[in-house]
């Protein structure tokens, strides 16, 4: 029987589904390169770094968590679905994100932005799982990383400009035209999949948010109540506490769980699943906790502004973008471990690179030389993780794996997040005490030259901290089997049905 020509190639429906991929990338970056101006313009009366922070932190947060059960969702009503839902709400919440009056609206609309990005995610993994064939998925995530790469280009000199042109609103604007494009070719692109019934596993939900609230909640606000006391008895460490409680309890109701856990357990037998998760983690904590520190420091310490900040980084993008597909192309033939280890070292290296020249007296253009290693080595990790991960996946499994898979990329970058605020808080209370009677001004502007000194050396110690995560997701990928093994095994590729919309 003669298929449509749209089903027999699945390049088209990843394409579209791209766009959406990108734009949620382009939008933490954005960001980060945006966070002083939004804190000048919504926080200025506090020398805390920690409540600007929300503002990523509720995004990851609120996409965190959903990811586990948006990735069934999908199985169930069909990726397809799903995403244009997603994509409609992170679309409509970029509005809301740019009429934003305060701080805490600014935070509000953030989290539903989270909540339409979770809905996306796993819907693009689990499309790449279940319409391309196991030897040529190495070349689709390929694609999905240099989009990471490109991501990391266009959304820091996108968010430079805007918010040098038209401030710091416009950086959520820009979104609708990109979101509505995106939706017309998703509608038209992507092809209905077979569905498949699942039951969900609300206590799993509940459990896993509860936890993940917890303990983010804690380590984000603990610098800020000098980790004791927050209502009456109820302490910093009692708050992280539970969380951790509770997060064990949700791993002990998914293992006693007999009909559809939230976690299917079994997945995690697959060693390279298990270290993949365990890699993207680190990658997560490490992509989200690295650039808050740097930002501040250029902005702050050198005066450069948001545009000229984001020129910095256009080595690593550039790296990123071109390297990504190649990398991508090259995994299918290779031992993942080839391309992850030299990457993750890399991005290791950059770090330490960065920490040591970020005092007021480097010139600038130094810092053009730890960007393009930092690009190589994302290069290294992306694809890699997400193809290593992915590859022995049922088509049944396809949404529960990726969501887990993102999940675990997401948390990973909500408690870097969560903890560089705390860790450059830390840093700042050791190097810069009294800082604010000093004349300190941590909202906009250059910092005065007596306080610039100490201010840069407080964000290279915390820049510090990603640099030691990523080592150990380096130490997690030197235990994976070669890819070879899972591509013999892997399920074949699941035919889209000939149906359009």
């Amino acid at each position: 029987m003669n298929a449509s020509p749209h089903p027999r190639s699945p390049w088209p429906a990843l394409w579209a589904m791209v766009i959406g991929f990108f734009m949620i990338l382009v939008d933490t970056t954005i960001v980060s390169v945006a966070n002083p101006a939004i804190k000048a313009a919504l926080d200025p009366h506090t020398n805390n770094l920690d409540n600007v922070v929300w503002v990523t932190s509720a995004y990851l947060l609120a996409y965190a968590v959903p990811l586990l059960i948006t990735g069934r969702l999908g199985d169930r009503f069909g990726p397809r679905s799903i995403y244009l839902i997603g994509l409609a709400v992170f679309t409509l919440a970029s509005l809301g994100c740019g009429f934003s009056a305060s701080l805490e609206a600014l935070i509000a609309m953030r989290a539903v932005q989270g909540l339409g990005a979770a809905l996306m995610t796993p819907q693009t993994m689990s499309v790449i799982t279940r319409t391309f064939p196991p030897r040529q998925r190495g070349a689709a995530m390929g694609l999905w990383g240099a989009t990471s790469g490109v991501a990391m280009l266009v959304g820091p000199l996108a968010g430079g400009l805007l918010v040098d042109g038209l401030g710091w609103e416009w950086i959520f604007f820009i979104n609708v035209p990109v979101g509505v494009i995106g939706f017309v070719l998703a509608w038209i692109l992507v092809p209905r999949l077979e569905t498949h019934p699942h039951r969900f596993d609300v206590a799993g939900v509940v459990l896993s948010a509860v936890a993940l609230f917890l303990i983010v909640f804690g380590l984000q606000e603990g610098e800020k109540y000098d980790w004791g006391a927050i209502w009456g008895p109820i302490s910093v460490w009692s708050l992280i506490a539970t969380g951790v409680v509770v997060l064990a309890l949700f791993i002990w109701q998914q293992a006693k769980t007999k009909s559809e856990p939230l976690v299917p357990l079994g997945l995690f037998r697959d060693r390279n699943f298990s270290v993949a998760n365990l890699g993207i983690a680190t990658v997560g904590f490490t992509v989200t906790s690295m650039s808050l520190p740097l930002m501040f420091f250029v902005q702050l310490a050198r005066g450069l502004t948001p545009t000229q900040s984001a020129l910095l980084l256009v080595p690593m993008a550039v790296a990123a973008g071109v390297l990504s597909p190649l990398a991508g192309r090259l995994l299918d033939r290779v031992d993942p471990r080839v391309l992850l280890v030299p990457g993750l070292l890399m991005v290791a290296v950059s770090l330490v690179w960065y920490a040591l020249i970020m005092n007021p007296d480097t010139p600038v253009w130094a810092f053009l030389l730890p960007s393009a290693l930092l690009g190589i080595g994302n290069a290294g990790m992306w694809g890699p993780l997400a193809t290593t991960a992915t590859l022995g996946l049922a088509p049944r499994q396809a949404g529960a794996g990726s969501g887990i898979y993102n999940a675990t990329r997401t948390v990973g970058s909500v408690i870097g997040s969560a903890a560089i605020a705390a860790f450059m808080q830390a840093r700042l209370e050791s190097n810069l005490p009294g800082a604010a009677s000093a004349g300190g001004d941590f909202s906009a502007g250059r910092l005065p030259d007596a306080i610039a000194g100490p201010f840069s050396t407080a964000m290279a110690q915390s820049i510090l901290l990603p640099a030691g995560v990523i080592l150990l997701g380096l130490i997690a990928v030197l235990f994976l089997r070669h890819s070879r093994h899972t591509v013999e095994a892997a399920p074949q590729r699941e035919q889209a049905p000939a149906e359009r919309p």
